[in-house]
């Protein structure tokens, strides 16, 4: 199952050598959308802002989809 999220205008977070942030949407394959949004937590806190269950958008995110 694949998670998207994203991020608010404030939230920049580096890892790994790679920039999420506003302009970019996380995808996370796991087995729940809980085990996602824990993954998502264990690695950005609380600094994101939304839970897609499909791919939102694309073009309010120039930068694309970023795997996590």
């Amino acid at each position: 199952m694949k998670t998207y999220f994203t991020f608010g205008q404030i939230h920049t977070h580096s890892v790994n050598g790679k920039t999420f942030d506003k302009d970019c949407v996380v995808e996370i394959k796991a087995e729940s959308r809980s085990k996602a949004r824990k993954k998502m937590i264990d690695t950005f806190g609380y600094r994101w802002s939304l839970e897609y269950r499909k791919l939102p958008d694309m073009s309010f995110y120039p930068r694309g989809i970023i795997k996590l």
